[in-house]
């Protein structure tokens, strides 16, 4: 597999970057670009999911749960400014979970920022080499609201594709809503989306943002998983892709999501 080879080739490199990018995170400390370390912007996106991996592979180890994953890059309009024709995926884990409205602790993060999405929990192993809409709907045992927290461990949001890859494609926490919806009664191709931070509209989108349709991104994430020896499995959570422009969080602010046909959810950050 070209996947594993290209981690065999470049371990020393790989493992020292997965390490600066640990290191960033547990300290707090933003850290500069990556990307040259890995052979630049034009180096190929599987050197920065060699990173991933060792990083992935260490949580585990430590003891931690993965729970699904995030696809990031769904809007055309941001694959273009990165010069990629592709979404990129990022491991979740139970730790970075927060319920409804529960607060974020201040200071658990570098430099915020938040996105309105919509998530998937499924309900069966998605391990077929080439998965379809029927594929992913069947698996989904329902749909809920979310908002995907994401912090850069690179300095200032400096990020390239590869840059971004290699460090989890941003992940940092996730709230999801607390009713569960089933896709017949969904719209998500036209699903509007409202996020306030107080009375202040913050951010608006629509479902189709997301590659066309949210679902477009769960097949591409399905087959992607399988291509790359880590398929879904039952129970695990898709957070598809933002559905309008991120925002930047700061402390004591209080987000508030409403996608059409979902209701709400809330991310709140604790105060300094």
């Amino acid at each position: 597999m070209q996947f594993k080879e290209t981690l065999m080739s470049n371990s020393a490199v790989v493992e020292s970057v997965a390490q600066a990018l640990r290191d960033a995170e547990l300290s707090k400390t933003a850290i500069a670009p990556i990307r040259l370390q890995l052979g630049g912007e034009s180096a190929d996106v599987d050197i920065a999911y060699a990173v991933q991996e060792v990083n992935t592979n260490r949580a585990l180890k430590e003891g931690r749960r993965l729970t699904g994953r995030k696809i990031g890059l769904t809007s055309k309009v941001v694959q273009t400014q990165l010069g990629v024709d592709q979404p990129d995926f990022g491991m979740l884990f139970a730790d970075m979970a927060y319920g409804d409205g529960e607060a974020i602790p201040a200071g658990l993060l570098i430099q915020p920022k938040v996105e309105a999405e919509i998530a998937l929990v499924i309900n069966k192993d998605l391990t077929q080499e080439k998965h379809t809409y029927a594929d992913i709907i069947s698996a989904t045992e329902y749909a809920l609201p979310a908002v995907e927290v994401v912090d850069s461990r690179i300095e200032n949001w400096k990020i390239s594709l590869i840059d971004t890859v290699a460090d989890n494609a941003s992940s940092a926490a996730y709230v999801l809503g607390s009713r569960p919806v089933k896709l017949e009664n969904l719209d998500l191709a036209n699903c509007k989306m409202t996020m306030k931070r107080g009375d202040e509209v913050v951010s608006q989108g629509i479902g189709k943002a997301c590659l066309s349709n949210p679902l477009n991104a769960a097949v591409w994430l399905a087959d992607e998983m399988v291509r790359r020896g880590r398929p879904l499995l039952a129970g695990d959570i898709i957070l598809t892709g933002a559905l309008g422009p991120m925002v930047v969080a700061h402390p004591g602010d209080e987000f508030v999501v409403e996608i059409e046909g979902f209701g709400s959810v809330t991310a709140a950050f604790a105060a300094e």
